[in-house]
């Protein structure tokens, strides 16, 4: 008899990606690690790891973060590594972070545990971090961007492949949280529920347990596939649209890194705002900090120019319009 449809569900997910580090890495038993918090998603994927791993060759461990957030936190996340450990991964590696203010508590929580994860991955040598994150997360992620309107790289959503080198890696994207969690009660896998997850305070947690429930009861219940499939259908525009801007760029920009109008000015308004955007990165302004209205207003010293002053930019970044060309510098 086979495993339950929901458990074969889960470790195909997991076989195909396997499937995809092993023909990417160089070595023929790479290290694959589960990012795992002992909520029902990431140890659905880590059971799934411990599973098909052995059988491809793949050595298959985790790694559980403490965000030092709740009381207890710490002793929680030995008793997950001890879990992780009992279904034969190893290594396992519970790793203590501490999580600052900057961008609010979700975005502070979240670059200290990818921090904690990359450190990890160098750590052990892992040719891949697997993370749990499902159809659902993507459906709330796309209404984030939404909501913050960040334009439509914003509303992809998260990417099945990224970090440095493809390091992040996730699976259960086309897999709804009930299917992932169905396969955790078929295994019989002990699961912490994060309060975090319920908290109202928290942005994500409003948008799970408020604002879809919503939309599901208004426009029915396909609401989280079709936000989904609208972050694919966004990442190709996206990723089509960012080609287009780096070969804008290389084209326009000249040996000091200033940009020339004239060519600006003939590209199409999302082209050229993404080139905008990509010369301020690398000239030092921090991208978590240059928002729309940041590059709306370096785009009118292309379009609507009327001797206008430098601009002050995130970071440090003066842009100023001086013989015909947009050059960027400190400030």
């Amino acid at each position: 008899m086979g495993p339950h449809p929901t458990v074969a569900a889960i470790r195909l997910a997991v076989r195909r990606v396997l499937h995809d580090v092993l023909g990417s890495s160089a070595d023929p038993h790479p290290l694959v690690l589960a990012a795992c918090s002992g909520g029902a998603d990431s140890m659905a994927l880590a059971a799934a790891l411990a599973f098909e791993g052995p059988r491809l060759g793949v050595r298959s461990g985790a790694v559980t973060v403490d965000h030092g957030l709740q009381d207890g936190s710490a002793v929680r996340a030995q008793e997950v590594a001890g879990r992780l450990r009992a279904l034969g991964l190893d290594p396992v590696d519970a790793v203590g972070v501490t999580v600052g203010r900057q961008g609010g508590p979700e975005a502070a929580a979240r670059d200290a545990r990818y921090a904690a994860l990359d450190a990890a991955a160098e750590r052990f040598g892992a040719a891949a971090v697997l993370l749990g994150h499902t159809r659902d997360d993507q459906a709330e992620t796309v209404l984030l961007g939404l909501a913050r309107g960040s334009g439509i790289r914003s509303l992809s959503g998260m990417a099945a492949v990224s970090g440095v080198g493809g390091r992040y890696r996730r699976p259960f994207l086309l897999l709804d949280r009930d299917t992932v969690r169905q396969g955790c009660l078929a295994q019989g896998i002990t699961v912490w529920e994060d309060p975090h997850n319920h908290d109202p305070a928290y942005t994500r947690s409003r948008v799970r347990h408020e604002a879809l429930p919503v939309l599901e009861k208004s426009l029915g219940k396909g609401v989280v596939e079709a936000l989904a499939r609208t972050a694919q259908l966004s990442r190709d525009d996206a990723d089509a649209l960012d080609q287009w801007a780096a070969d804008a760029q290389a084209d326009a920009a000249g040996d000091d890194g200033s940009l020339d109008v004239r060519r600006l000015s003939t590209l199409p308004a999302a082209v050229r705002r993404r080139v905008l955007r990509r010369t301020a990165i690398a000239a030092g302004s921090p991208p978590g900090f240059l928002f729309a209205r940041h590059i709306e207003e370096v785009d009118r010293l292309v379009t609507g120019w009327r001797g206008q002053k430098a601009l002050n930019l995130p970071g440090g970044v003066a842009v100023r319009r001086a013989n015909g060309r947009l050059v960027f510098s400190p400030s």
